[in-house]
């Protein structure tokens, strides 16, 4: 049957982009920019310049301290210093590092999410593999057709 294979190394850039995806989809991430917005359009109907700064803290502190964030777990995240290798197969998708292995079937995956710089499957609602366009190259296409493949249509949320 199709079977693919490709290493992926995670970097500072890839896990900020996951992180500012997984983030902004969750009703915190909402709730927050949606006062942050909410506190600078009332700046323009007050002039109160209190509503602008409160705004423009709101908005820039998540993408700040994600940034941060990704940073630290860079620096402290072993599994982020070597490559991972993954094969995806009609059965699921194996992640391998070194000589550890683990297999994770289609029926078990949550769902499969997309950003411009990535193609993100969760394994748990918390956790995911990060498959970085850049590390799959001209097999992105393919990747994507594995697992729209697999997965549930409701599951699947990829822009090409």
């Amino acid at each position: 049957m199709r079977e693919l294979e490709f290493q992926t190394r995670i970097t500072t850039n890839i896990l900020f982009d996951y992180m500012l995806r997984h983030t902004y989809n969750s009703p915190s991430g909402i709730l927050g920019s949606g006062i942050g917005a909410v506190f600078v359009v009332a700046f323009f109907g007050t002039q109160n310049f209190l509503y602008l700064l409160a705004g423009i803290v709101l908005l820039l502190y998540l993408p700040c301290s994600l940034y941060i964030s990704s940073l630290k777990q860079m620096q402290r995240t072993p599994a982020f210093k070597e490559p991972l290798c993954y094969r995806i197969t009609e059965e699921g998708i194996t992640v391998t590092q070194g000589e550890a292995s683990q297999l994770q079937k289609w029926e078990n995956m949550y769902r499969a999410v997309s950003t411009r710089s990535s193609i993100i499957i969760y394994n748990t609602k918390v956790n995911a593999w990060i498959f970085p366009r850049s590390d799959m190259g001209a097999m992105t296409p393919r990747v994507i057709e594995m697992i729209s493949t697999h997965l549930p249509a409701d599951k699947v949320k990829i822009r090409w």
